[in-house]
């Protein structure tokens, strides 16, 4: 009696074990990727971004370059927390040595009417208006200072020492190519990086809804070039992650420092419509009317520290600009993405 109980008994055990792993493999037969957790698709410090369908763009704004919305559809990717800062920039120029465009001398090809003495190495400077201007030439707040470079953002005089968790600035965009392709990683393109801008909001003005508010992320506050009331507790650069993130988490999609992407700039987004994983236009139809002496620039987003209800004002998700490869400036930076695709 005792021995044909234990032999059921061993019956029933062998047949729950066969259903326990035919179960199992059933589970890992039907699995979709997606429910393969993000840490395992993403290195460190990334984030995955889902895919889906949004419309790029805005019809509301008074920018012509935003104009016309439409709908496009971009796959799933990684894409960094923060803007890459100038302690993760300092690993890369260890490991590889490489020199920025603002640390090498201006080219006689490029400058061919440029004296000798004038071809030293240097970048664009922000430098408020002088206290108790009433009005000053458009740009004239940028000055070519020699010297200037991602180590030393104001010219020789200055320096990143404690500022390590800043976001790096003086990057030219083959600087931030090359610091993507050694990490392994890709400069955004704008359908990707506007998506991710937008944190899962549907339409929204800014990154967080559709009031402006001084206090959500680093822009300006007063009237832009003469007094900044530092509102938001900055008047330059601030430490990536100093505001609040998006729905997805991302930290400094709006404000701080402006970021590349890897599309050539043309004005509206005809050339994106109903895409998958759209580009932009070719390098050689890239064009801004606003700059007609500089052609195949790229887009940049986010806004930076200098945009102001009153001048610039795109810090926005929608909002876009030009630039030429170049150029760097003490306010335009860049994070990478990882496709998955």
């Amino acid at each position: 009696m005792f021995l044909a109980t234990l032999m059921v008994n061993d019956r029933l055990i062998n047949r729950y074990l066969q259903f326990a792993i035919a179960l199992f493999l059933c589970l890992i037969a039907f699995a979709s990727p997606l429910d393969v957790s993000a840490a395992s698709l993403c290195p460190i410090g990334m984030v995955m971004i889902p895919g889906g369908s949004f419309t790029i763009g805005s019809d509301n704004s008074s920018y012509e370059e935003e104009r016309s919305a439409t709908d496009v559809t971009v796959d799933r990717f990684c894409i960094d927390r923060t803007e890459v800062t100038n302690a993760q920039f300092a690993k890369f120029v260890a490991a590889t040595g490489y020199v920025t465009v603002a640390e090498r001398p201006l080219s006689k090809a490029q400058f061919p009417d440029l004296p000798d003495e004038k071809r030293s190495p240097g970048s664009l400077v922000f430098q408020m208006a002088k206290p108790g201007a009433n009005s000053v030439p458009a740009l004239s707040w940028w000055h070519w200072t020699p010297g200037a470079n991602w180590k030393h953002p104001f010219g020789l005089q200055s320096a990143i020492a404690d500022k390590e968790n800043y976001p790096v600035v003086h990057i030219a965009y083959e600087d931030a190519l090359a610091y993507a392709q050694w990490a392994g990683k890709s400069l955004p393109a704008e359908a990707q990086w506007e998506y991710a801008a937008r944190g899962g909001l549907k339409g929204a003005t800014y990154t967080w809804g559709d009031r402006y508010s001084a206090e959500k992320a680093n822009t300006w506050q007063g009237i832009f070039p003469f007094f900044n009331t530092k509102t938001d507790g900055y008047i330059g650069v601030a430490p990536v992650g100093s505001f609040e993130p998006n729905g997805y988490g991302l930290y400094d999609m709006t404000g701080n420092v402006w970021e590349w992407t890897s599309d050539w700039f043309g004005v509206g987004h005809s050339s994106k419509i109903h895409q998958i994983n759209p580009t932009g236009v070719a390098q050689k139809e890239s064009f801004d009317p606003k700059k007609p002496g500089e052609p195949a620039l790229h887009v940049i987003k986010g806004g930076s520290y200098l945009c102001a209800p009153n001048y610039c004002s795109r810090f926005r998700p929608a909002a876009r600009e030009s630039e030429a490869p170049d150029t760097g400036t003490t306010h335009i930076g860049f994070r990478l993405v990882k496709n998955l695709t």
